[in-house]
């Protein structure tokens, strides 16, 4: 247990220090590179950096591949939204059940859609309900 607590602890404060130098998503990034350099599980690096398993997948595979050329650049622009055709089932969802974090909410949108999101994906979504409503 105390293991797990310094690990946070620690990768709190390296993004909190990298913040000071760049934006919290590339902050995010490098640490989470640093992580899967270091030989740690992409489900560990995902539970640590919030990160959602795909971004963390595709960090390794460049890492694996040496191809460092674009791990640096945060793009934009996104695509369709996972949770297309899902959003109004799981807000009912999410204000009928009782949920005390976005990490449950995550988990309730894996075991009832069967679809992987992580908590970012969870904290626009909550954004998205309280603005329209």
């Amino acid at each position: 247990m105390q293991k797990e607590i310094d690990a946070r602890l620690v990768f709190k404060l390296i993004i909190g220090f990298l913040k000071l130098l760049m934006t919290e998503t590339l902050a995010k990034r490098i640490a989470s590179m640093a992580l899967l350099a270091s030989g740690i599980s992409n489900e560990r690096v995902t539970e640590l950096t919030g990160l959602c398993d795909r971004s963390v997948r595709a960090l390794r595979k460049s890492l694996e591949a040496g191809e460092t050329e674009n791990l640096f650049h945060v793009g934009g622009g996104g695509g369709k939204s996972k949770l297309m055709g899902f959003e109004a089932a799981i807000v009912e969802e999410i204000e009928s059940g009782n949920y005390t974090n976005r990490q449950q909410i995550v988990d309730m949108i894996h075991e009832k859609y069967g679809i992987k999101v992580c908590v970012n994906t969870v904290s626009n979504l909550l954004k998205k309900m309280a603005s329209n409503g």
